[in-house]
């Protein structure tokens, strides 16, 4: 059976409050034309349909559209929900959708029950595992010690009871260990919700969400396909993709990456204001329709820059400098480890430097339930 691997969609999303909608329509009607080509016959969508938990409603439209597109076609389509995506809304309609070949997770409830396909080499079955965490989890297993998210996506799979001697596909949404991320992703409370791939062990497909970049943790066959589109220019230089992939009998799967190409790609130039300028000569169209990141290396700021610029480059989105003081500033903010701290690091840094002073002990207490709340896990 062949399966076409997506997700991490973000439909709604802005980019430096650029709307990319028009983008992500224009990539969607690239893959169902892929799908097509590729003679798929099922689609799974790994979660993060949405880029926010109340979808716009242009968002929604655009996703029905999409939906709609894919049951015309006779397809299975699997779909979770995504650390982006409220879980509900998700699962909105799903026991009637199933009718018609679409599948949304449900609210997690403590058991994940396969769908059952059939092809020529028998029984195949698609657990739908959409994103958790340990609070998640612990409400339905209150005797099992759930303190990481390991833990958490570890009880849940136990739970499956899954026949290993069968092909059993897993969609989830979860950072696994040793992952590429970029900029475009969501950075957990000091790193918490790293998942072991180890959980995997025994299913012979692993369709992940979560990580923006097309890569494979541990396994070639545990893998996330990234995102259709480029959403920070960490992603610049990546190439996106559709991933393929083909579950023939029980050991037996084959992969394939299909190129996307958007309708405006991510592009960085760097040069002084004149020779930025100059560039656009040489690039002509449709370079200078991309989303661009210019890098100025004068060593005045230039300006109204964005002004001037976007007559040439219409969808300059970011204007930094690359220059003597800006180096300067770098070396002293890169004697810190920025990356290795967490949220609560970083705030109670900021709110030193303010006020001259550090969180006192009940302030410290207040801001760490807080983000508990907002995290939904402990720090």
């Amino acid at each position: 059976m062949r399966f076409v691997h997506l997700s991490d969609l973000h439909l709604g999303k802005r980019v430096n409050e650029f709307s990319m909608l028009e983008d992500q329509e224009y990539i969607l009607t690239e893959i169902i034309n892929i799908i097509d080509d590729q003679k798929a016959e099922a689609v799974i969508i790994a979660g993060d349909v949405y880029d926010k938990s109340i979808p716009s409603a242009e968002a929604v439209e655009l996703f029905d559209n999409f939906l709609v597109r894919l049951s015309k076609r006779n397809l299975k389509v699997f779909v979770i929900s995504g650390n982006h995506d409220s879980a509900e809304r998700i699962a909105f309609g799903g026991r009637l959708m199933d009718k018609s070949g679409i599948y949304m997770s449900p609210v997690y409830g403590g058991k994940v029950e396969p769908i059952s396909l059939t092809d020529k080499f028998g029984e195949l079955n698609v657990y739908m595992l959409p994103f958790i965490k340990p609070s998640n989890v612990r409400r339905f297993y209150p005797e099992e010690e759930i303190v990481t998210y390991t833990d958490a996506v570890k009880v849940a799979v136990d739970n499956m009871n899954m026949d290993i001697s069968k092909r059993n596909i897993l969609v989830t949404h979860q950072f696994v260990t040793g992952a590429t991320r970029s900029e475009s992703e969501d950075i957990s409370v000091g790193g918490s919700d790293n998942v072991d791939a180890a959980v995997f062990e025994g299913f012979d497909y692993v369709a992940l969400g979560h990580i923006h970049r097309s890569q494979k943790c541990s396994s070639e066959f545990i893998r996330y396909c990234g995102t259709p589109l480029k959403y920070s220019f960490s992603e610049v230089n990546d190439q996106k993709s559709v991933t393929v992939v083909d579950i023939n009998q029980k050991g037996d799967i084959n992969l394939q990456f299909i190129p996307l190409t958007p309708k405006r790609d991510m592009a960085e130039i760097k040069g002084t204001f004149d020779e930025v300028k100059a560039k656009s000569h040489q690039y002509g169209m449709p370079f200078c329709d991309n989303y661009m990141r210019i890098i100025l290396t004068d060593e005045e700021d230039v300006p109204e820059a964005m002004a001037k610029l976007r007559v040439i480059y219409k969808n300059v989105m970011t204007i930094d400098y690359d220059n003597k003081r800006t180096r300067f500033d770098s070396h002293i903010d890169g004697a810190k480890d920025v990356e290795s701290r967490s949220p609560f690091g970083h705030f109670s840094e900021f709110y030193e430097q303010q006020n001259g002073q550090p969180l006192s002990d009940e302030q410290t207490k207040f801001l760490q339930e807080i983000m508990e709340q907002i995290w939904g896990d402990e720090q």
